[in-house]
């Protein structure tokens, strides 16, 4: 069975890359015109040879033809993507390659096909991967979440390459919290390090970024001991810890005070202000999330956000 994989970006060209070693596979572009002649996306994930399996086109109806599809388009932008193309991805079976939180609404990519795309099936491929690592063929355990075990074992078995391991679980709220909470959590890591408060403080930072983590599933109704998996920790792990991450690196030019590539994608920075919102709301106590908001509106400077965090009442762990 083929798949289709919407989106050219790094992340969904390597998919593409990736899943071609299965059979054929159809990576859709709005100008697929280079990549069709160099049989790779030189902007995007240069070095990485497209297999003969890998397809690319700009026509939308022949990338459909495949039932699953893998939507690899920026998390901010999902939510039209599904609204123009709804016709067409009706029956589908949909998965969100995408990591964030919507900032109008607060909801996550299988929320949202949900909502737009009623009849499809939903489900979130998400954990711990660069495209680079992927491109290259570098062994990679992801999560595959899908509302029901069913499409959850077919797509494991559909999807799973000889490099890509999948694990499975129906629980998609808490790996769509886990794959979106961590880049807020990078951004204050990668803070941390830009502005040479040490190892020991980053790991705090991980540590007590996990515990929000978990407090933010339990709020919307997952279980917390889904982020003890490949969506949570495992890509907490990678994100605060490389600056192949673009949170994390956003994160180190805040602590430096240096400008960043405002064409880079950051997932986390849209993440931290709806997440904050959410807090704002209802109460939640996630001081770091809110710390990092405060740094990305400029109403707080790296002084006074570790400050607000140092300062907060003693209490147990």
């Amino acid at each position: 069975m083929s798949v289709s994989v919407l989106g050219a970006g790094a992340f969904g060209t390597a998919l593409a890359i990736a899943l071609g070693g299965n059979g054929p596979v159809v990576l859709w572009a709005r100008d697929p015109s280079n990549m069709a002649q160099t049989r790779q996306n030189t902007k995007r994930l240069p070095g990485s040879p497209f297999p003969d399996n890998l397809r690319v086109t700009g026509d939308l109806d022949l990338a459909l033809v495949a039932q699953t599809v893998l939507l690899a388009v920026p998390m901010q932008k999902l939510r039209g993507f599904l609204q123009e193309h709804a016709g067409l991805l009706g029956t589908k079976t949909l998965v969100a390659c995408c990591k964030g939180i919507e900032l109008s609404t607060g909801k996550g990519p299988v929320q949202i096909i949900i909502e737009e795309v009623p009849d499809a099936k939903a489900a979130i491929m998400t954990g711990p991967s660069f495209a680079a690592d992927i491109a290259r063929g570098l062994p990679t355990a992801l999560t595959l979440a899908a509302q029901d075990d069913e499409t959850a074992i077919s797509l494991q078995q559909q999807l799973t390459t000889r490099a890509i391991r999948l694990y499975r679980t129906t629980d998609t709220v808490g790996a769509e919290l886990g794959g979106a909470l961590k880049n807020v959590i990078a951004i204050a890591c990668g803070t941390t390090m830009g502005a040479g408060m040490g190892e020991s403080a980053r790991a705090a930072l991980m540590t007590r970024g996990y515990a929000e983590m978990q407090r933010m599933a339990a709020h919307r109704g997952a279980d917390p001991d889904t982020l003890a998996g490949l969506s949570g920790f495992g890509d907490l792990t990678l994100t605060c810890t490389s600056e192949g991450s673009r949170n994390y690196r956003l994160g180190l030019s805040l602590g430096r005070g240096e400008t960043f590539d405002a064409g880079t994608t950051v997932e986390g920075a849209a993440t931290a202000r709806a997440v904050a919102q959410v807090a704002e709301q209802t109460g939640l106590d996630i001081p770091i999330t809110m710390a990092v908001a405060g740094l990305l509106d400029k109403s707080l400077d790296v002084r006074e956000a570790v400050q607000s965090l140092l300062t907060r009442p003693l209490k147990e762990e």
